[in-house]
């Protein structure tokens, strides 16, 4: 296995050169405390990352107002009053050549109150069978908050280090909520046509640059398919590329599903080599559409495909999330010829609440 794979091979997302072309996805940890406040285990888990020489590492969401906490011990940003505990993150990661991205996050109507302290927000009140009650329709102000929220975030991952920010328009949560035709049914400025969908992200991509400069990168996880009826197609999203990159988006991470839908981005069960990057369809699609750098995903394990996606101009880089639990060191395997295929088996079983970890392999180490 050549070190000399296009795997390797640096490339540029806005202003910043990421080493390779691995990318750890974003993947809630259940790691910072119960205020969100980060931790040594979590400071711990992205220095690990970074000394197996992962090119560009995306933490787990990080919620952006109070009102929109997604799930338990999840990292926040909502105050300077985590800055400080924040920039233990880029700190540990800048002493290897890995990149460093905060994704930005709202959990919409995806929570519950006793967890986010409120009632649930959303564009429009569409009840989630997962979630009980329907969420409050958002107003004005709220949405002006939400918005001012978004914007001060990335400020403090400026400040607290971070090489950039990734907002998460993807999997049923709020950004994502707003471009769905299903669970945006205003009729306001918010609502109705795709650019009125749309218009609350590019108000904070605007206002982000407005206030953190062009030279700040930033990101996004795209829904690229809601898999539910009258929800988000791959039409709807190709549209969107194409607006997010006039906005100054560098980079698109395409990835598709919400809780409603019963089927989300981590699909369960290990897949043939023909079967890996179950988004790629669709990540090949929006590459066509814009000229920014496509992120592809969807169950990759074996390097071999990922090589060849790259190669053949599918995506410009290649994320993963449960493989990098198993084998935080699995980029340096890779360019060091000891694997060829990633050992995770896709059981989920890593999504535990008292950390992240791999349970099969505790299993076998048992």
């Amino acid at each position: 296995m050549p070190t000399e794979s296009i795997l390797f091979s640096p490339v540029r997302i806005g202003r910043i050169i990421v080493p390779n072309r691995f990318v750890r996805s974003a993947t809630h940890d259940f790691l910072s405390d119960g205020d969100g406040f980060i931790t040594d285990r979590l400071v711990s888990l992205l220095e690990n990352l970074a000394e197996g020489e992962t090119g560009l590492i995306i933490t787990g969401h990080a919620f952006v107002h109070p009102t929109g906490q997604a799930s338990p011990r999840q990292i926040a940003v909502f105050d300077d009053r985590f800055l400080a505990g924040l920039k233990k993150i880029p700190e540990a990661v800048h002493r290897f050549d890995s990149k460093i991205f905060l994704q930005l996050s709202h959990a919409g109507r995806q929570t519950k109150k006793k967890l986010c302290g409120c009632e649930p927000l959303a564009p429009s009140s569409v009840a989630d069978p997962n979630f009980g009650k329907p969420p409050k329709k958002m107003t004005a102000r709220n949405i002006q908050d939400v918005r001012t929220s978004f914007v001060q975030s990335a400020r403090r991952a400026q400040e607290a280090g971070f090489d950039g920010i990734q907002l998460h328009i993807a999997h049923g949560y709020l950004l994502s909520g707003f471009i769905s035709p299903h669970t945006n049914r205003r009729t306001d400025d918010y609502g109705g046509s795709p650019e009125n969908r749309y218009r609350l992200i590019a108000e904070i991509i605007q206002e982000i640059i407005d206030v953190c400069g062009p030279d700040f990168p930033q990101i996004v996880k795209l829904n690229s398919t809601d898999f539910i009826k009258d929800g988000l197609e791959i039409a709807d999203s190709l549209q969107i590329a194409r607006w997010l990159e006039k906005d100054g988006i560098a980079g698109i991470e395409v990835s598709g599903g919400m809780a409603e839908a019963g089927k989300g981005s981590v699909w369960k069960g290990v897949r043939s080599e023909e079967e890996e990057g179950y988004f790629m369809d669709n990540a090949v699609r929006i590459k066509q559409a814009v000229g920014i750098p496509v992120f592809g995903l969807g169950g990759f394990r074996t390097f071999s495909v990922m090589e060849d996606a790259i190669q053949e101009g599918s995506a410009d880089l290649v994320s993963m999330s449960r493989p990098f639990i198993r084998e935080p060191h699995l980029v340096k395997k890779y360019r060091e010829g000891i694997i060829k295929k990633a050992a995770c088996i896709s059981c989920n079983l890593c999504f535990n609440p008292r950390g992240i970890s791999c349970g099969a392999l505790k299993k076998v180490n048992t």
